[in-house]
């Protein structure tokens, strides 16, 4: 007869097999004694790579980049206790980003909750509402063979095909003592779908867009030449070449988020709106009739602010999303398309091409006002951030951010920290004749588990064959510091650089830097931490280079040469000027745009 330990390896087995049969291809796996029958499960499937992390929630947002980068699901198996509290917030951000995530968390049989057993908790919906979906499946039975694999089949088809999109499912997995076992002795795995096919295939697809509806908003001149209008592109905001084509035959621009994959050389792809939009001229005389937003908000509240006034005034904004979410903080969306954003765009764009509007190849003043200010606004970005340099002497952080996506070889994959690395990147970055893949953690916006994050697009290769690089500020490199803790001879492609201000530069931005006496502001919000940034990477075996205002403006450049052709791990530590001057940098920067923006025509 079969033993319990014996039972619970076939289970996990079983699990395991489905869950690549699925699509499932990698595991982060924490060390822990309950998890035991689904660790060593994961370990001995030729199909699955299984990296370990030390901390959970660093694991929970290393199987969050991997999902992020690759589009499938990575499991992260933690032992019970507090240890499956720690992947809550990873959990949360693979909910509002609609990444798939498998967080699998071990635990006590049903004896022993509720009376005091160690490494106990309450783990039955521990994530609320953030899950696709939870199941509790029991201490495994023989009696339930029959389930395994629609078990694991329905875990990988609710994470990747929900009806609400990709997200997060947490499967609680109790487990009883003797914790090893052999698969063979416990009955074996049972068989599968003929063909190696999974147990459940749900076939979905973000919706079409209604013809009938393109032909109306079409006929009745919402979305056509002849109006004002204009496109807001970020993450998700669907395939580069379809949004351009659709603002080539509507003859609007595109505010082009650095995520949405459209900062390249496309006539029309404006990437410095947060400057442009500064400025009161150009922004009260170019409120747009229609605003279309695809994908993700921009982090600008110039913009978004912008995109609200123009409502304010009785614009239009139609939301394009694939899963029909209602992501619109500031109300601005009339109506929420449910659709997919590259269908959609196609669909327009032929619709539009059909109804004979506008002159093939011409281009209205309505775009060339935009066209000119962004020409404008880049050409005193690239000059204000290379006088600085010189200047100080080294970087700033407008800078750092200039020249790291301007330095970044083709097909990098750059993994943007929140708080001001991101709002840099945004601003500041300069188009690519091939754009780079730009990601960030924006569902919930926080800076925890970058480092984590950005470890797990690397292990997925990125962007498939160049390297990964992680931009991030002290705080946040110091938050996630044991992502740098890894197992000997762990090693991924991934270099981190550390925009170093000595504290919370974002603060500096908000109105209790000017109401609060400085020591008492510094003490709350600028947090200045007494740990070095590269001698916390040092001291974790990672290589680091230090660029300071001695290595000159090219020192950036040079390090980045070193690290990336070495391969491997690294961080970049970049000394910056303090946080007040940072403050000053970003005023003078947009003060020279809205000055070049309000230029006469012909100036």
């Amino acid at each position: 007869m079969a033993g319990q330990g014996d039972v619970q390896a076939a289970f996990a087995a079983t699990l395991v097999d489905e869950w690549v049969l699925g699509g499932v291809t990698q595991a982060v796996v924490c060390p822990g004694s309950r998890s035991t029958p689904l660790a060593v499960a994961l370990a001995a499937h030729a199909g699955v790579t299984v990296h370990i992390r030390l901390d959970e929630r660093s694991a929970g947002f290393t199987a969050l980049g991997i999902g992020m980068a690759s589009g499938s699901p990575a499991v992260v198996l933690t032992t019970s206790g507090t240890a499956a509290a720690e992947l809550h917030a990873a959990v949360v951000e693979a909910d509002l980003a609609g990444v798939p995530l498998l967080a699998c968390t071990a635990d006590r049989p049903p004896e022993l909750r509720d009376v005091g057993a160690p490494q106990t908790i309450d783990q039955l919906h521990l994530y609320g509402r953030s899950t696709r979906w939870f199941a509790d499946p029991g201490v495994p039975d023989p009696a339930t063979r029959g389930t395994w694999r629609s078990l694991a089949a329905r875990s990988v088809a609710e994470s990747t095909s929900s009806p609400s999109g990709p997200g997060p499912v947490h499967l609680n997995l109790p487990f009883r003592e003797p914790l090893l076992g052999d698969p063979a002795a416990g009955g074996g795995l049972p068989a599968g779908r003929p063909a190696g096919a999974a147990w459940h295939a749900v076939v979905s697809r973000p919706a079409d867009p209604d013809e009938a509806w393109v032909r109306a908003e079409v006929d009745r001149g919402l979305l056509r030449p002849d109006v004002r209008g204009l496109i807001v592109a970020g993450a998700g905001c669907g395939r580069p070449d379809a949004v351009e084509a659709l603002a080539t035959a509507l003859g609007w621009p595109v505010l082009a988020d650095p995520r949405s994959g459209l900062r390249g050389p496309a006539a029309g792809v404006v990437g410095a709106a947060d400057g442009i939009l500064r400025s009161d001229r150009f922004a009260g005389g170019h409120l747009p009739e229609v605003v279309v937003r695809l994908g993700g908000p921009w982090v600008s509240k110039v913009v978004n602010g912008f995109v609200s006034r123009a409502v304010d005034a009785g614009a239009r904004c139609l939301a394009v999303d694939p899963w029909g979410r209602w992501a619109d903080p500031e109300r601005q969306a009339s109506v929420t398309v449910r659709a997919d954003p590259t269908r959609w765009a196609e669909a327009v764009t032929v619709k539009v091409a059909r109804s004979g509007d506008g002159s093939p190849g011409a281009v209205s003043p309505w775009l060339v006002g935009w066209q000119e200010a962004e020409a404008r606004a880049r050409a005193v970005i690239a000059g204000v951030l290379g006088r600085q340099a010189g200047e100080a002497g080294g970087l700033t952080e407008p800078s750092l951010a200039h020249r790291l996506v301007e330095a970044l070889p083709d097909r990098a994959t750059l993994v943007v920290s929140s708080s001001m690395p991101v709002r840099d990147v945004e601003s500041f970055a300069g188009p690519r004749i091939r754009p780079l893949r730009v990601l960030a953690n924006r569902g919930a916006n926080g800076i925890d588990g970058v480092v984590s994050t950005a470890l797990g697009v690397a292990l997925a290769g990125g962007a498939g064959d160049g390297p990964t690089v992680a931009l991030v500020g002290d705080l946040a490199f110091l938050h996630d510091s044991s992502a740098l803790v890894g197992p000997e001879g762990a090693d991924a492609d991934l270099t981190v650089v550390v925009a170093d201000n000595h504290g919370g530069g974002i603060f500096s931005f908000l109105p209790p830097a000017g109401a609060l006496e400085p020591g008492t502001f510094d003490t709350l919000f600028g947090t200045p931490q007494g740990p070095d940034p590269a001698a916390v990477a040092a001291g974790f075996g990672w290589p680091v280079e230090d660029v300071g205002p001695e290595s000159g403006p090219e020192g950036l450049e040079e390090a980045l040469d070193r690290r990336l052709g070495a391969g491997g791990q690294a961080v970049i530590r970049v000394r910056l000027p303090g946080r007040e001057a940072n403050v000053e940098h970003h005023r003078r920067i947009n003060a020279a745009i809205i000055r070049a923006v309000d230029r006469p025509a012909g100036d």
